[in-house]
């Protein structure tokens, strides 16, 4: 059948080369920018997960950015401390040496204490300039703001705290009470009561958690001059004594698991009395209404150890040391020392409100609170370090600064045995706050940089599977494309002559 008015074999040929041509050019363009999907046309499901994919790769890199300019900023701030630590190491060697007094004149406690001067002004200096861009590091910048601080919590340390809202309530539940080790002597009344004659003698060793005394009383001696012999010692045994209607009450420095009492009696000089007394487990006031022991019978010794506080914060059990207890949970790292009445009663406490602060790194592709952390470092300045109770006078503090010139803790005329206890905790503080930041910067930071590092791998990966054009199944497709387009340009020119052959037919 031979027609002219319609060709439809051209049409045919002209439709099936526009589709190979199509294809051939879609090859030629994902060969020339080497993806799969240019256009949402290509693959629309497709360049929606792409399109996902890159923005977390874009979001994941950003964060790897973030954690590394954190370890910078830790960097710098870990350089001002290892520098203030190495001026309190000196310090220290310069009260030691200051306190060795029949063998330093006048003059060189004056040129030492002029050392001093100069160490104090030095790690204020240091405080204030050690900065990242312009923002202080170690002035207290990035310190928490607290407030409402209940009466009975004697410090506070906020070394981490994350919160959605303005605020931060932190709510402590006393569930057990923190207790010294404490033995009651009986003498029967307010002085020493030997029945074994003149040259008896009463006399007992006392050891606590620092060490042990012997000591030795006659008949007569008042309960109070008991107790003042025995605080003469407290410093080398970390056990004290108070005197009573009935005799004395021995106690250890200290609270906690770790502090003790223990008194071992060598010569009891038939002592009257009702002997040796401990005290109620749950009221450290009462005494238990038995003896642990008579005198005679305790050459073996009479022991009672202290009890660490047990308490809740925010719903967490936390971690406890004597009158102190803590917790580090990824919202909040807190620690708190309670004081005496307060640790001891319990139920709960309203201890304090956060209201801000802290250095926030954002360690995550997602801004949520999961993907931040939060970074508390204190005011590093002699105002503020070393906070330690006078050996003397409860209640009394004295900080870094007392050390100066004319000050309370002066080498020249001052006490250098509260001195001594200052430094000592200012060193411990920093070197806890190095620690902590050597943590932060190993823990959390290098971990975090390892992980979205895998992360970004992993979502390239995923994006390129789905994106990216397969060059060897391209190059393939080209080939078909061309081959088949030169097949439909000949099928074309094919059926263009077929009309003419109608022509034959007129003659």
């Amino acid at each position: 059948m031979s027609r002219i008015n319609t060709n439809v074999s051209s049409l045919l040929a002209q439709r099936v080369l526009g589709q190979n041509n199509f294809q051939l050019a879609t090859s030629l363009q994902r060969l020339a920018t080497g993806v799969r999907i240019n256009r949402g046309k290509d693959d629309p499901a497709g360049l929606i997960a792409s399109e996902n994919l890159r923005s977390e790769l874009t979001a994941t890199n950003a964060a790897i950015n973030n954690a590394e300019r954190a370890d910078q900023v830790v960097n710098i701030a870990e350089g001002g401390l290892q520098e203030i630590s190495g001026l309190l190491t000196e310090l220290q060697g310069l009260i030691t040496t200051t306190a060795n007094t029949a063998g330093l004149s006048k003059a060189e406690k004056e040129a030492n204490q002029l050392q001093i001067d100069s160490i104090l002004q030095t790690i204020d200096r240091v405080s204030s300039s050690t900065n990242f861009q312009g923002t202080k590091l170690l002035n207290g910048t990035f310190d928490y703001a607290t407030t409402s601080i209940d009466s009975g919590v004697d410090t506070v340390n906020v070394n981490g705290a994350k919160f959605s809202g303005s605020t931060l309530d932190v709510d402590v539940i006393v569930t057990q009470s923190a207790q010294q080790g404490k033995l009651a002597f009986d003498f029967g009344g307010a002085a020493v009561n030997l029945q074994g004659g003149a040259t008896s003698a009463f006399v007992f060793e006392i050891s606590g958690a620092i060490g042990a005394r012997e000591l030795q009383f006659s008949s007569g001696t008042s309960a109070a001059d008991v107790a003042a012999a025995i605080n003469t010692f407290a410093d080398v045994t970390g056990v004290q004594a108070t005197a009573n209607a009935s005799g004395v009450v021995l106690n250890s420095v200290g609270y906690g698991d770790s502090s003790f009492v223990n008194v071992k009696v060598i010569d009891d000089g038939n002592i009257a009395g009702g002997g040796i007394f401990g005290f109620e487990a749950a009221d450290a006031n009462t005494a238990n209404s038995s003896a642990e022991s008579t005198f005679a019978n305790a050459t073996n010794g009479v022991k009672d150890l202290g009890q660490d506080i047990g308490a809740n914060i925010n719903g967490v059990a936390a971690t406890s040391d004597g009158k102190t207890i803590r917790v580090n949970t990824d919202v909040l790292n807190i620690e708190l020392s309670l004081d005496a009445s307060t640790s001891q009663t319990l139920g709960a406490i309203n201890a304090l409100t956060i209201t801000g602060g802290g250095a926030d790194f954002q360690l995550g592709p997602n801004v949520d609170i999961a993907s931040k952390v939060s970074l508390g470092i204190g005011e590093v300045a002699a105002r503020k370090l070393g906070k330690s109770e006078d050996a003397d006078t409860a209640g009394t503090f004295y900080f870094l600064d007392d050390l100066g010139s004319g000050k309370n803790l002066n080498v020249v005329d001052g006490s250098l045995e509260n001195a001594q206890k200052v430094v000592t905790e200012a060193i411990s503080e920093v070197s806890s706050l190095r620690g902590r930041l050597g943590a932060f910067q190993k823990n959390v930071v290098g971990a975090t940089i390892r992980s979205l590092g895998i992360a970004v791998e992993n979502t390239a990966a995923a994006e390129s599977v789905i994106r990216d054009a397969d060059f060897a199944a391209e190059t393939a497709n080209l080939t078909r494309s061309q081959i088949l387009t030169q097949a439909a340009s000949n099928s074309l020119i094919l059926a263009n002559q077929q009309p003419q052959q109608a022509l034959a037919l007129l003659g």
